[in-house]
């Protein structure tokens, strides 16, 4: 199902839109606005709009959860009168056309993903002024055992080089100071298309065609972090120092069942050598708890790898049982109750290290980006070092007598901690 929004948008409505899910999906639901706008609907906060999009995520039981919780509350509203027309997205109404349709008659329209072969640049965006998320691939070539995402997305398809310099000159013209480059495992880039392009050269050329000065990468995976792209990030500045590498497991047999093609030598091997190429790295992982057939012991020796390894940032999901994936027919399935004690532990244990790497943080200088005046007469500003991502990492409650903008970035010196974030004041 890949309808676009053009079929269920008259002009003049008034449409608002709730993207749920992913930074992916924000820059969907960026390209579905525009859409709407072209077609010459009126633009608005969703809570303000007559005609309300919704942008699902399908990724995992809970986000299948939260998708359909959002559409009942809208049919609700739409009961009542305070909205007119409801139009579902995304990857809920790619993955279930016909379930939703059959239970979900009061909703107006369904579509599917954005039409990647068009394209993603959209004037429209969803995020403050100085950052903006630039979407370089659709779909995914990993066929790891847990995950659906080939099922909804299809296979790995990278977007044009010529498409994402444009898109990258453009946001740079509009004063975005901060680009984070995202796909489901940008480091397969080029991989679809023979000869062309790899990761490393589109970076080169964005640097080329932007003076954008922090770029951002969003995800690497650990079978493909190579020596060049290490060496791009370490003598190019502007490419943060800052890794997100999704892990999933520490011990061999839970990594062989996942699919991910790493062994747990390889990892550490390769986080040794991040951790030397890239001084100030901030390291961010994620790891599934209750996967099947997951011991007591290959749990702890997880627990113990993150205890070794010290991630500067570190998320953590319950596994999901999804149709359509290779893991749902294994043997050894866990409880809801086991996946939810494991994954409180190993949070519990990322919580005090986090804690712990930031104390040592007290009294540096670091540079920091302005994302927003909290007080506008106070000085107190919300900012982010280069080792935190927008939305996801922590911030800096920073403290300035000269008064400062979004996007601005200053030194600061850090003069407090938290679990997840620090307080600083500005450097004359």
């Amino acid at each position: 199902m890949k309808k676009n929004t053009h079929n269920f948008i008259l002009p003049g409505e008034k449409v608002g839109i709730i993207s749920l899910g992913c930074s992916r999906n924000t820059v969907d639901s960026e390209k579905i606005l525009s859409d709407a706008q072209a077609r010459g609907a009126k633009v608005c906060a969703h809570e303000k709009a007559s005609t309300v999009l919704v942008n699902t995520c399908a990724f995992t039981q809970e986000a299948k959860q939260e998708s359909i919780g959002v559409i009942m509350d809208l049919i609700e509203q739409k009961k009542s009168g305070k909205i007119k027309k409801i139009i579902v997205h995304g990857c809920l109404s790619q993955r279930y056309p016909l379930e939703l349709r059959q239970n979900m008659q009061e909703v107006d329209g369904f579509a599917g993903i954005a039409d990647f072969k068009k394209g993603l640049q959209a004037p429209l965006r969803l995020t403050p002024r100085h950052t903006a998320y630039l979407k370089i691939s659709e779909g995914c070539a990993n066929i790891c055992s847990y995950c659906v995402i080939p099922k909804i997305k299809g296979g790995f398809k990278s977007r044009p080089e010529r498409s994402i310099l444009e898109e990258a000159k453009e946001l740079g013209r509009l004063g975005v100071r901060e680009l984070i480059i995202i796909g489901q495992d940008i480091t397969l880039y080029g991989a679809d298309r023979r000869g062309k392009t790899s990761l490393v050269e589109l970076l080169e050329g964005v640097l080329k065609a932007t003076s954008i000065p922090w770029i951002r990468l969003l995800y690497l995976h650990p079978r493909r972090v190579t020596d060049r792209l290490l060496e791009l990030m370490s003598c190019e500045k502007r490419i943060v120092p800052y890794v997100d590498m999704p892990l999933q497991h520490a011990n061999d047999r839970m990594l062989r069942l996942m699919s991910r093609g790493m062994t747990r030598k390889e990892t550490i091997s390769l986080i040794d050598k991040i951790r030397m190429r890239l001084p100030g790295l901030g390291l961010r992982t994620t790891f599934i708890t209750g996967f099947p057939s997951e011991t007591e012991k290959e749990f702890k020796e997880l627990c113990d790898f993150i205890k070794d390894v010290r991630f500067d940032k570190l998320g953590a999901f319950t596994y999901s049982r999804e149709e359509g994936t290779k893991a749902y027919g294994f043997a050894g399935q866990l409880n809801e109750r086991t996946k939810k004690r494991r994954y409180d532990a190993i949070m519990s244990i990322q919580k005090d290290i986090s804690g712990e790497l930031l104390k040592s943080k007290r009294g540096m200088d670091m540079d920091v980006m302005i994302d927003e005046d909290l007080t506008r007469s106070e000085g107190v500003y919300l900012a982010r070092t280069a080792c935190d991502a927008p939305e996801i990492d922590g911030v800096v409650f920073l403290r300035s007598k000269k008064r400062l903008k979004p996007g601005d970035i200053i030194s600061a010196r850090i003069t407090d901690s938290y679990e997840y974030d620090l307080t600083g004041e500005a450097i004359a």
